[in-house]
């Protein structure tokens, strides 16, 4: 008996969960290494006691090297399960499943390399996760992807598969029906040689990201996914080399008809008739008459794409950022820059905008744990501006959507919020500002961006303020990218950003959408509003760039620290932007 109680000693986030009924059960910190350790490598029997869990993560243990038996038969409500960042591999034994209610399965930044039949997902007949949605297998050593996937998650929206060793998908990934609901596929920076004509069969899929790998070709089939929205074939060496060119810089859309109209990407796999090639040829000519160019059109539409740099020396009403010194030992990196002539009126025009900061928190931002942005209108900031940081009893602000309140209180109330959704049924996943409320565990002081009237505009990495909230009149930006991990990481994301908007921009001017206006201040456009005659040399064939200027962080004495865009950044390699300084 006294063994007994010497084990269970070390868990009491297991009585506690067990005494209050709870629906979700987190594990983490600096002491669950050792407890697992003294468990065998496992987690302990006594959590599969606990038949109510919605919710189970256990991450950051570099000693859970397998859950241990008894999951799938203790845990049966379980929805989601998240294991990342901890040791499990090179295989899962037994395997997971079956897990009939589990919709989110998280087990990145492990040490997979195999998940065989027995040491898997969990059984493909009957299925054994038949209601997953969400599958995160990145950041392992997978060398291949068990054959039986699809059958196993029939249901599958989302699968990530980024930084492993794969170097092809398995054929039953892409028959016809296999997972008719995946709409997002992530395989970056893989081993991946070819990319199968089959994908055509994933009917629903919307985001493809296989950037970083090691593909020659694409095939033509891509371009009839039907629903497909955003590919990123980056950083692979093509031999048509107009298309790798194409894929550095531009939108999917014009990607795709390079493809559809016949580009070499990779031969169809079957034989078409002879109505079908008449058909593509018609469209062809028909983009031909329309651009009025020849078989490089495409191409030469999307290098116009233009960016126009204003230097210091040009900008009499230049913004400046004082950085204090309370925020070295916070989130240290601050990049700021000013962009002007955006237009976010019609249609949809604000809503990509905002879906394009989203994609890139999630992304590049590594989740806001690497770098988080925030944008504001700029007529409504008011500067100079201060990077500073303070104790969360000591500052206010209006969060977005929100009423004014002090940063401790606002983070104790988001931290009840979290609480209260996992709890909810139908929401065992915390989302939005709940997501990033770890970020700021231990912290004395939280960062902020305090403007000449002394208001609050920014909170990294939780909120920015209603302020300075982004609308469809804004019409000039000021954006931040802020870091507690290094200046070019902030750099490299605003230029990415400063990207998208030209993009988001050039897309807008072309493909004018109705309901330009839907609010009442349509008729008072924010911002400083960009005027061609005082920016000479913007008027350049093909369209006017957007305007970027030139944002400068100085320390509390006036030193420079950091200007940005500086002469080598915006410095893109792709041949379709052009940056005029």
């Amino acid at each position: 008996m006294a063994a007994v109680a010497a084990v269970s000693e070390p868990w009491p986030e297991l009585d506690l969960a067990e005494r209050e009924r709870r629906r979700e059960l987190l594990l983490t910190g600096p002491g669950l290494e050792e407890r697992v350790r003294a468990a065998g490598g496992r987690l302990p029997p006594r959590l599969f006691t606990l038949p109510l869990l919605h919710y189970l993560e256990v991450s950051g243990c570099g000693s859970l090297r397998e859950p241990g038996p008894g999951l799938a038969q203790g845990l049966p409500q379980l929805h989601s399960l998240v294991l990342r960042r901890n040791a499990l591999g090179p295989g899962l034994s037994p395997e997971l499943g079956p897990l009939p209610a589990l919709r989110v399965l998280d087990l990145s930044g492990n040490a997979l390399e195999a998940l065989p039949p027995g040491q898997g997902l969990g059984p493909a007949e009957p299925p054994g996760l038949p209601q997953l949605q969400s599958l995160n297998l990145s950041g392992n050593r997978l060398r291949e992807l068990p054959a039986d996937l699809a059958r196993c998650a029939p249901r599958l929206q989302t699968l990530n598969l980024t930084g492993n060793r794969l170097d092809a998908f398995p054929a039953a990934l892409f028959l016809p029906g296999a997972l008719p609901l995946l709409s997002e596929l992530a395989a970056a920076d893989n081993c991946l040689r070819e990319l199968s004509p089959d994908i055509a069969h994933l009917a629903s899929l919307k985001t493809l990201d296989l950037s970083n790998n090691q593909l020659s070709e694409i095939p033509a089939e891509l371009a009839d996914c039907p629903k497909l929205k955003d590919i990123n074939f980056r950083g692979n060496r093509l031999r048509d080399k107009r298309l790798e060119k194409m894929v550095s810089g531009c939108q999917t859309r014009s990607i795709l008809e390079y493809l559809r109209a016949g580009g070499r990407g990779r031969c169809r796999g079957k034989a078409e008739g002879p109505d079908k090639e008449e058909g593509r040829r018609k469209r062809r000519e028909r983009k031909k008459r329309e651009s009025g160019e020849g078989t490089d059109s495409v191409v030469d539409e999307a290098s116009r794409l233009l960016l126009r740099v204003l230097h210091v020396s040009e900008n009499p009403a230049l913004l400046t950022i004082r950085a204090s010194p309370e925020v070295r030992d916070v989130r240290p990196f601050f990049v700021g820059a000013v962009v002007r002539g955006m237009d976010l009126r019609p249609g949809n025009a604000l809503k990509r905008f905002l879906s394009c900061q989203t994609k890139l928190h999630e992304d590049l931002c590594e989740k806001r744990t690497v770098a988080t942005i925030a944008t504001h209108d700029l007529g409504a900031v008011r500067g100079p501006l201060l990077y500073t940081a303070r104790p969360p009893q000591d500052f206010k602000i209006i969060p977005l959507g929100r009423r004014e309140v002090k940063a401790k209180d606002l983070v104790r109330q988001l931290q009840l919020e979290a609480e209260e959704h996992r709890k909810q049924k139908k929401r065992q996943n915390v989302s939005g500002l709940h997501r990033y409320l770890h970020l700021l565990d231990g912290k004395e002081h939280y960062p902020c961006l305090v403007d000449a009237d002394g208001d609050v505009i920014s909170f990294p990495p939780v909120t920015n303020s209603e302020k300075t909230k982004i609308k469809k009149t804004t019409s000039d930006l000021f954006l931040e990218v802020t870091s507690a991990s290094s200046l070019q990481i902030c750099k490299d994301i605003m230029d990415a950003l400063i990207l998208k908007m030209a993009e988001i921009n050039k897309y807008t001017l072309e493909n004018r959408e109705e309901g330009s206006l839907s609010d009442p201040e349509s008729d008072a456009v924010s911002g400083h509003g960009l005027d061609p005659k005082s920016t000479p040399g913007t008027e350049v064939a093909g369209g006017t760039p957007l305007v970027v200027e030139q944002v400068r962080v100085v320390d509390e004495e006036g030193h420079l620290k950091v200007v940005y865009p500086s002469k080598t950044d915006l410095d893109f390699a792709a041949a379709h932007v052009t940056v005029l300084r």
